[in-house]
């Protein structure tokens, strides 16, 4: 079973969109839960984010893309 990595809907109100600055785990790495896999750029602000399972990571969405809120990026497997 895979868990879902989405863009978290709270982070910011006014920006609709951000953007993947960069994966600091690699596809098929495996991930803890909690550690910061990838970081995301939102109104010149850095924000992590976090596995939410341990398992094995699936990126879909690479860096540099721009992504909304609640977008699914990767899974952990």
């Amino acid at each position: 079973m895979s868990t879902a990595i989405r863009i978290p809907m709270d982070l910011w109100e006014e920006q609709d969109e951000a953007v993947i600055t960069t994966w600091l785990s690699a596809e098929g790495e495996a991930v803890a839960t909690g550690q910061v896999i990838a970081e995301i750029m939102v109104q010149k602000i850095q924000h992590d984010i976090l596995a939410p399972a341990s398992g094995s990571l699936s990126i879909l969405k690479e860096a540099d893309e721009v992504v909304a809120k609640g977008d699914l990026i990767g899974q952990v497997q």
